[in-house]
């Protein structure tokens, strides 16, 4: 291993180790706590205003947006957690809006994947199956937001939950390492 690559990208390996620490909270508890992505969004700030003055804030700023806005409309729906939306917004915050965005879709990818695996595994295709279709007709039907957040809400209690930081992770770290930014 080149340990000066290493420590050139330290920003990078940090970030994997929070995901990392993250997707295991999630995994376990079905939450990512705001003590884990408060201090990563404000960390990643200050490092990029200290390391760039306010070209490196802004670069900051708009990669934090980006993660927001990757997952924000689903969280507003009541299909993700506020936590999972806090951890893009870190990565954001860390890697620019570039990153963040590629690594958006790879995690889009696994969380697919992910999802099909667990309904299969569970054998509830069908159900589940029933249930894609019910979210997509109120989707399509129901305009307000809020009215769509409180039938999720609603519903949650009887959906298989994919704790969504784990495919962060996963998708994220093979972006990394696909993009060559962890070596």
């Amino acid at each position: 291993m080149d340990w000066t690559a290493l420590v050139e990208r330290w920003p990078v390996w940090l970030v994997a180790t929070l995901l990392v620490w993250a997707a295991w909270i999630d995994g376990r508890e079905l939450r990512v706590p705001n003590w884990l992505t408060f201090p990563m969004v404000l960390a990643g700030l200050m490092y990029n205003f200290a390391a760039g003055g306010f070209g490196g804030l802004g670069f900051a700023l708009l990669g934090m947006v980006v993660g927001l806005l990757c997952l924000m409309p689903l969280y507003a729906v009541g299909g993700m957690g506020a936590g999972d939306v806090k951890l893009m917004a870190g990565l954001g915050a860390w890697l620019g809006w570039q990153v963040t965005a590629y690594s958006f879709v790879a995690t889009v990818v696994v969380g697919a994947v992910m999802a099909v695996a667990m309904v299969v595994y569970r054998r509830a295709a069908v159900k589940h199956y029933a249930n894609a279709l019910m979210i997509l007709r109120e989707w399509l039907t129901i305009r307000d937001p809020r009215a769509l957040s409180q039938i999720a809400a609603a519903r949650k209690p009887t959906m298989l939950l994919l704790p969504y930081g784990i495919p962060i992770c996963i998708g994220s770290i093979g972006y990394f390492m696909y993009a060559g930014l962890m070596y």
